[in-house]
């Protein structure tokens, strides 16, 4: 009696099983939901994949890139010192100084230049090789630079107008009275002019030139224009200059040489 209940129960599990497997092994090849999550992780692991790929190709490419903006760099870099050589030839042909008799000139470009100091002082790539000499005058097409006090073969060193050792005998307009023109000490374009006698009139905005009393520099050079002035022992005007050459801009100057300088001196002692 039981044989037979028990028999039924078996084969019911059995035909459980064999469903279960078909309907594992449908599900397993045949279902489209299976199929599309196997699809999906396909598509993923593929993304991944290039997507690495691209990242690697796009590190190369950019490290080509960067090679290839580097040497274009360099390049323009050369082209560019090429064409400020060039430019700065065309400056010195242009920086005409207007020749005076018995003095000389060489053009000169300044490799250092002091300006925060009360004894600043000028290094020029010109040196005696070139035909610069010691006590020489610096000017530019604004006015004075300062003085060559010694000189290396390629080398000069001079002091600056900006010094407080330095004067410059200069003339208020063409025929104003002359005086010492000398550093104001504070800014880059600022001077004074000392000891002009009283019975000289001049008027705010009248162009200071050189004097011609020098050694060292041509007459008539422009140096500023005159401004405010202050009587000093009751005798003599002591006039504020505001300089055309700011220094803050100097970069090229002409050097001057009175080719009389030697035999001037050697007649004086």
């Amino acid at each position: 009696m039981r044989r037979q209940k028990a028999l039924p129960t078996l084969i019911n599990v059995i035909i459980f099983i064999l469903l279960e497997v078909a309907a594992l092994e449908i599900v397993t090849h045949h279902s489209l939901l299976q199929q599309s999550w196997v699809a999906k992780a396909g598509q993923f692991f593929k993304g991944h994949v290039w997507g690495g790929a691209t990242r690697v190709r796009s590190y190369f490419s950019l490290t080509q890139m960067n090679d290839s903006l580097s040497r274009e760099n360099s390049i323009l870099q050369g082209e560019l010192l090429q064409a400020r050589e060039m430019l700065r030839a065309v400056r010195l042909d242009t920086m005409k100084l207007q020749q005076q008799e018995g003095f000389s000139s060489i053009h000169a470009e300044i490799l250092k230049i002091s300006r925060n100091k009360q004894h600043n002082y000028i290094v020029l790539n010109r040196g005696f090789e070139d035909g610069i000499m010691e006590k020489s005058g610096i000017i530019t097409a604004k006015g004075v630079v300062g003085i060559v006090t010694s000189v290396s073969a390629h080398h000069a060193y001079a002091m600056s107008f900006q010094n407080n050792d330095i004067s410059i005998s200069a003339r208020l307009g063409k025929e104003g009275g002359s005086g010492l023109l000398v550093w104001d000490g504070v800014s880059s374009n600022g001077a004074i002019l000392k000891e002009i006698p009283l019975q000289y009139l001049y008027s705010p905005g009248d162009t200071v030139y050189t004097s011609g009393h020098s050694l060292l520099f041509p007459p008539d050079i422009p140096l500023g224009t005159a401004g405010q002035s202050k009587v000093r022992n009751g005798s003599t005007n002591e006039i504020s200059i505001r300089l055309f050459q700011d220094f803050k801009e100097l970069r090229y100057v002409t050097v001057v040489h009175n080719n009389s300088f030697e035999e001037i001196i050697e007649f004086e002692q």
